[in-house]
């Protein structure tokens, strides 16, 4: 009977181990593909822009968060098809602690162009724009240097500072959150993304109910209507990527040494936060003419039904 026992528990265990693995490797292997493609045509895009506003700025940052993270990704696919770690432990550093970055400065970014363009909308202010290139590149650093002397460094030294950690396996730094300054920290930060994602939803809401009310007549034809709704874009990104792992980051803290399966379930959510590389392929294909178009006829269609 024991013997019995044992045997289902493995097999429950292996089932669930595979599918986990099956599902990280989707949603990584989306969030490659999906990223690149929209990285890549969203640097044509960028050319015709003007380098001088500070919108353009963020979304070449955004840019460039997306691509270090796209470029630690099939080290994490390498590991999830193989289920063995076989680069150094300083690597699986680096690249645990990357999509961790790339969460958090592509939350900046969204937070920066959503508020500057509001700021157009509700006409406080006319343009805002750099007065020099020199000085949207010095901005642009001046964030990249911050990440570069106080977070990276962090993580490094932080991750498998509470134990010894497998070679071969990567991934697993659960260990530190039994620290009271690490818990504190995850909790601070879990209200404070949970807080500002509510205040943005509130406003874009308030603004596109401002516009609806403004045009309603020609609302669909509206190049501001389609401008609020590439905001909305962001703001979904966030609820949907950004939330669930912040959420659930919450009930993972404290019952991480409750269930092995949390983790598991834990490295899932995070997954979710890669899928936000897809907002610069959205964000083209929403504005397409094409897009508008279809949107267009099936109004129409919806119409006369």
């Amino acid at each position: 009977m024991i013997e019995q026992y044992r045997n289902s528990s493995d097999s429950s265990a292996f089932t669930h181990t595979n599918t986990m693995s099956t599902i990280l490797i989707t949603a990584y292997s989306v969030a490659f593909a999906g990223g690149g493609i929209g990285s890549i045509t969203m640097l044509f895009v960028l050319v015709k822009m003007n380098t001088l506003s500070v919108t353009t700025t963020a979304i070449i940052n955004l840019v460039v968060v997306h691509s270090l993270l796209l470029f630690t990704v099939p080290f994490r696919l390498h590991y999830y098809i193989n289920k063995k770690w076989i680069f150094k432990m300083p690597v699986c550093k680096m690249v645990s602690a990357m999509v961790h970055i790339h969460m958090y400065l592509t939350f900046l970014f969204y937070v920066i162009t959503l508020v500057i363009r509001w700021l157009i909308f509700f006409q406080w202010k006319d343009k805002v724009e750099f007065y020099r290139k020199l000085h949207a590149i010095a901005a642009s650093a001046a964030v990249w240097v911050f990440v570069m002397v106080f977070v990276v460094p962090g993580f490094y030294f932080e991750y498998g500072r509470s134990g010894e950690y497998n070679e071969t396996t990567c991934f697993k730094f659960h260990r530190e959150l039994q620290q009271e300054s690490v818990k504190a920290l995850n909790y601070t930060i879990i209200v404070a993304v949970t807080c500002i994602t509510c205040v943005l939803l509130g406003l874009q809401i308030f603004v596109l109910v401002k516009v609806v009310r403004k045009l309603s007549t020609s609302l669909w034809s509206h190049q501001e209507f389609w401008a609020q709704l590439k905001n909305l874009i962001f703001i979904c990104v966030i609820i949907i990527c950004f939330l669930p792992y912040h959420l659930f980051r919450a009930y993972y803290i404290q019952h991480v040494n409750d269930f092995e399966q949390l983790e598991s379930y834990n490295e899932v959510f995070l997954s979710l936060t890669a899928l936000s590389c897809l907002d610069l392929l959205s964000f083209e294909l929403s504005g397409s003419r094409l897009f508008k178009q279809k949107v267009g006829t099936l109004r129409s269609r919806l119409s006369c039904c």
